[in-house]
Formats: structure tokens, sequence, C-alpha cells
């Protein structure tokens, strides 16, 4: 079985949890904090961040979230996730770049360093303005999914892709921390909230993380 070194708040190993859940593959969690830098996980991942995942059977180890979702999307062809022709793969790619890199480094990131990392890891003071900030990109960003579901079913298109994926991680991480206000977002909201009642979205709406509490909204399918 495949193991999957991970931390929950991270959103690229929500994103494969997602990935791996809707492609049916079997696959155990264990729990990687980046801010330990285990001498044994750089092996799995010279780079230090999870995700990473192993097969010992097989003996394949990898790493780095898109690399991986592209393995199992070329060895798994149950759900594929990157589909269409030839452009619209390359729209599902973008927005998953659009999300990993551009709203992870607006939003994701700096909420996760001050209202996780320096809370609970390095018990400072969260900073005021970092926040305010996340939270005025996060809304910005939102007005863009807003603009993608009033033109496409789906973010990429007619059916879900990884471009969801993505972008439902990224998101749950920044609706963990209290970073998302969804007023005056009801196409964004609608989309999140099928999202959430899916299946394979329902174990990361039971994460509970140490010293930081969910908002009550978060795990409602309905809000």
């Amino acid at each position: 079985m495949w193991r999957l070194y991970q931390f929950p708040l991270c959103p690229f190993s929500r994103k494969l949890r997602l990935l791996l859940a809707e492609k049916g593959v079997s696959f155990e969690l264990v729990r990687e904090n980046p801010w330990e830098m285990r001498d044994e996980f750089f092996l799995m991942n010279p780079t230090g961040r999870t995700p990473a995942i192993r097969d010992d059977a097989k003996n394949i180890t990898l790493s780095d979230s898109r690399a991986i979702g592209e393995y199992f999307e070329e060895t798994i062809p149950k759900n594929p996730m990157i589909n269409g022709t030839a452009s619209n793969r390359a729209e599902i790619r973008r927005l998953v770049a659009l999300f990993d890199e551009n709203f992870y480094g607006d939003v994701t990131g700096p909420l996760l360093m001050e209202r996780y990392t320096k809370r609970v890891v390095h018990r400072q003071a969260p900073n005021s303005t970092a926040l305010r900030n996340a939270m005025r990109l996060a809304d910005e960003h939102l007005d863009y999914v807003d603009y993608l579901i009033d033109h496409r079913p789906w973010l990429a298109g007619a059916t879900m892709s990884l471009a969801d994926l993505a972008a439902a991680a990224q998101i749950s991480v920044a609706d963990y921390l209290g970073g998302i206000d969804w007023s005056g977002h009801e196409q964004a909201r609608g989309w999140y909230s099928v999202f959430k009642s899916r299946p394979s979205f329902q174990p990361l709406l039971a994460d509970r993380m140490e010293g930081v509490a969910p908002p009550k909204h978060y795990s409602d399918i309905n809000a």
C-alpha cells in the first residue's frame, strides 16, 4: 500500500489526498511535520517539503505534488483528472499552477505562517498586517472563482478536474484558518459546497489541528 507522508494543513498534501480518493487508490497517511526536518524525510524529498509518497512493495518513492499527481494520472485510468482536448488539458494545468503558486503565495502560505506556525510551533504573535493582506487577496481570488463558475460547470470546463482539486485543497486550508469571507461569493461558495459533500472530501473536514480550531462553518457541507 502507498504511504503518503503529509502534513494535515499542507494544501499540496490535501490535493493528493483528494486525487487518490477520487481515483480509488488505497493509501495510508503518515504525518510529517515539516519544521522537524527529519533526515529520513529528506531522503524521500530533498526539498524537505510535503508531500512525498512511498510504496515499499514496488520500491517507488515520489515527491512534489504535481509530479505525484501526473504519475497517478498516467497509471490509474479511473476518473481522469487531466482530460479533454489538448487546450483543455493546458487549461487544467494552468489553473493548477495558479492555485498551487499564486493562491498559496498570496493566501494559504501567509495564513499558515501567521495562524499556525507562529502560534503553535514558535509561540509568537501573528502579524496582523500580513493576515489582513492574505484575507484581502483571498477575496480577490474568490472573485476569479466566481467568474469561472459563471462560465463553466467546473473550474476548467465541463467536468471536475485536477484544477478543482487544487483549488479546493488551498481554499480548505484557508477556510480552516479563518481566512475566507464567503459573503458576496455565492458562485464560489456553491461550487465549494458541492465539493465538501463528496466522499473524498470528508476526511479533510474531519481534520483537527492542535492549538488551532476551525470556524464552526468549516465542516458544515451546507455552509
